[in-house]
């Protein structure tokens, strides 16, 4: 996320120079003036090839947040004050860049801003959710109970995270594996078959050619090919990240037929768990839906839930915009979410929607070995069956013609 280095005018008259992240210079004035601030100098930091290659490996994860959300939470039950108590959690944080943006949260509320206002200049760390639930306490005195509510949130993402992670662990494995042997194969093995075919001045199948072509390939251009392999696998995540690339990833997904239903089971999880506890936290349902599109991974949901806020602030029902979206919101959902805003019950029935599709992902993941493995299983068939068949049929003609 783009820095910005700022030289504002508080609300007191004084001059304050400092640096903000935000997704565009235009959030970046937003945030600004959130804070009550009116810049005077404002400019984009750019950042050298080095320095975004060392902050992509040096993260903070989602645990690390969790604990800290915890500790604040104990500290301030017990009656510590929030600047005292982030110092303390500062010098017990193991990751170098976490305590430096803790103490830079500590500095910011002892100089009196507000613990939300400090989080905001940081969103690569502190999300919508963060900043949102954490305002709302403040303003309502009552941060505890929204520290404990983010909490929950924060716990079940990371559930959610670890099980995706263990599911998609054996088909990477088994994809990286045939690679690795496909590249060992052109580079040791073929080449001592495709001699013998050469030599034997036969007419050759296409399949055996393009082998032939491609170990040919490898042989003579090892390195250019394996920096070929590492550039692809650059741009693509390059493309992925992009917000084309967002865009086209997340629409594929949603049609592709065997990973539909576990994205959408997902991404159903994820928004009603999120809005259930923005609303539980206080937060209006607008600011609330708002919030959560941000929060969604998928580009068709954030999209969607975006102009669901919009909606709602219009003063239309929020199943409105989701009921002509029934690809992304089933039939049922959109009703029970119509029966809650008739009853005013909404938050209870968000709850469950959440409860019912966590468990659903799940089971989800539980099987997705066995939803994959076939789909594996014939891909590398395929593979298999096309070396075998680029293989042995010049061996066949081989034989023949010596007969």
């Amino acid at each position: 996320m783009p820095k910005f280095t700022y030289t504002a005018i508080t609300k007191e008259g004084k001059k304050e120079s400092s640096t903000i992240e935000a997704a565009s210079a235009l959030d970046a004035g937003h945030m600004l003036k959130e804070q009550g601030l009116v810049p005077t100098d404002f400019h984009e930091i750019t950042e050298g090839f080095l320095s975004r290659f060392e902050r992509s490996f040096n993260t903070i994860s989602l645990k690390e947040k969790i604990v800290f959300i915890q500790d604040l939470s104990i500290m301030l039950k017990a009656g510590i004050a929030a600047p005292r108590a982030l110092k303390i959690i500062t010098k017990q944080t193991k990751n170098k860049k976490f305590q430096i943006i803790l103490s830079d949260l500590a500095n910011s509320v002892e100089s009196g801003k507000s613990l939300y206002e400090a989080m905001s200049t940081h969103p690569r760390v502190f999300s919508y959710i963060f900043v949102s639930m954490i305002k709302v306490g403040e303003i309502g005195g009552n941060l505890d109970q929204s520290l404990e509510y983010l909490v929950i949130q924060l716990q079940r993402e990371a559930d959610l995270k670890s099980k995706i992670k263990g599911a998609m662990i054996y088909p990477i494995v088994i994809v990286c594996a045939m690679v690795i042997i496909g590249i060992l194969m052109s580079i040791f093995v073929l080449p001592k078959l495709i001699s013998t075919f050469e030599e034997a001045n036969v007419k050759l199948p296409i399949t055996t050619r393009v082998v032939i072509a491609l170990t040919h390939f490898m042989t003579n251009h090892t390195f250019l090919a394996l920096g070929g392999i590492v550039f692809f696998i650059a741009a693509m995540f390059a493309i992925f990240r992009s917000q084309g690339g967002k865009k086209a990833l997340g629409r594929a997904l949603i049609y592709f037929p065997v990973l539909n239903p576990i994205v959408k089971k997902i991404n159903m999880a994820r928004f009603s768990r999120i809005l259930s506890s923005l609303l539980k936290s206080g937060i209006p349902i607008v600011e609330g839906l708002q919030v959560a599109s941000e929060s969604m991974g998928n580009e068709m949901y954030h999209a969607v839930v975006a102009e669901a806020s919009t909606s709602v602030k219009l003063g239309k029902p929020i199943t409105e915009i989701l009921a002509k979206n029934p690809r992304l919101f089933p039939f049922i959902v959109v009703q029970m979410l119509e029966v809650g805003e008739e009853t005013g019950t909404l938050e209870s029935i968000l709850e469950q929607l959440a409860q019912h599709f966590e468990a659903e992902v799940d089971n989800t993941l539980k099987n997705l070995s066995s939803i994959i493995e076939p789909l594996l299983l014939l891909f590398i068939g395929g593979l298999v069956g096309l070396l075998a068949s680029a293989l042995i049929l010049p061996i066949y003609n081989i034989s023949q013609s010596v007969q």
